[in-house]
């Protein structure tokens, strides 16, 4: 009889056939590592979110489990692959995202002594220098705040579920208001959030690369940020027309 997952990492997908080849293995071998050293198991669950490509197929094709959301909203999405994970703890990152080897290792570590969650912070290199320097003000802002970005957050199951999980009805910042909710159900309980410094993930730039500076200036700056975060409409760019 195979094992029940202890650890599952659930990963968001729209229309991420292209990228999914690229960044997938990555997770694979990460969450590899761990299994070697630990000897326990765990599972990947993509989340096939409303994709008219071949995202489910390509998904599959790695032999990891996919299931399918329809409605188009991040949180509800990372919150349908929670529902149906196997493991006691969670971790969640992107399509688009490589994880560092010992990424899945340090995690679960820190989930293991204690931590409530956490996240590991991206490393973004765009082409351009106003990109770059965007992406340099966002980590200090992070740092300094103490918040923690979507691409690669991770909790335990319990955690996860005391806090109610991520918000579906926001189309922006559910990751930031996630991870707030978080660390304060972790002062409550007086169990810590675990920022894993020491690493890095590294996100596609697909974004940065495409939209000029000034048009990533407006959307990705700490007062847009807050605006109108329920409206599908105002945040369009990053659901209808995203960037492939």
């Amino acid at each position: 009889m195979t094992r029940a997952a202890s650890l599952t990492i659930v990963i968001p997908a729209h229309n991420e056939a292209a990228y999914l080849p690229r960044y997938l293995p990555t997770v694979l071998a990460s969450l590899t590592r761990w299994e070697e050293s630990s000897g326990e198991r765990g599972e990947v669950i993509v989340v096939d979110n409303a994709s008219t490509d071949t995202t489910a197929e390509v998904a599959a094709s790695f032999g990891v489990r996919v299931i399918s959301e329809s409605v188009r909203s991040i949180g509800r999405v990372r919150n349908s692959g929670a529902a149906v994970a196997d493991g006691r703890r969670l971790f969640f990152t992107d399509a688009d995202v490589a994880l560092p080897l010992e990424a899945i290792t340090a995690a679960a570590a820190a989930m293991d002594t204690g931590a409530v969650g956490g996240a590991i912070p991206p490393l973004y290199t765009p082409k351009r220098l106003g990109a770059r320097l965007l992406c340099a003000y966002w980590d200090h802002y992070r740092t300094a705040h103490g918040g923690a970005q979507g691409v690669a957050q991770f909790a335990t199951a319990v955690a996860f579920n005391m806090v109610g999980g991520y918000r579906d009805d926001l189309f922006m910042s559910e990751d930031v208001d996630f991870f707030n909710r978080l660390t304060a159900h972790g002062r409550a309980t007086a169990a810590p959030v675990a920022i894993l410094d020491e690493l890095r993930v590294r996100p596609s730039t697909r974004r940065y690369d495409q939209w000029s500076s000034l048009r990533m200036l407006w959307w990705q700056n700490p007062v847009t940020a807050r605006l109108r975060l329920s409206s599908p409409r105002m945040w369009r760019h990053w659901y209808e027309t995203t960037v492939r």
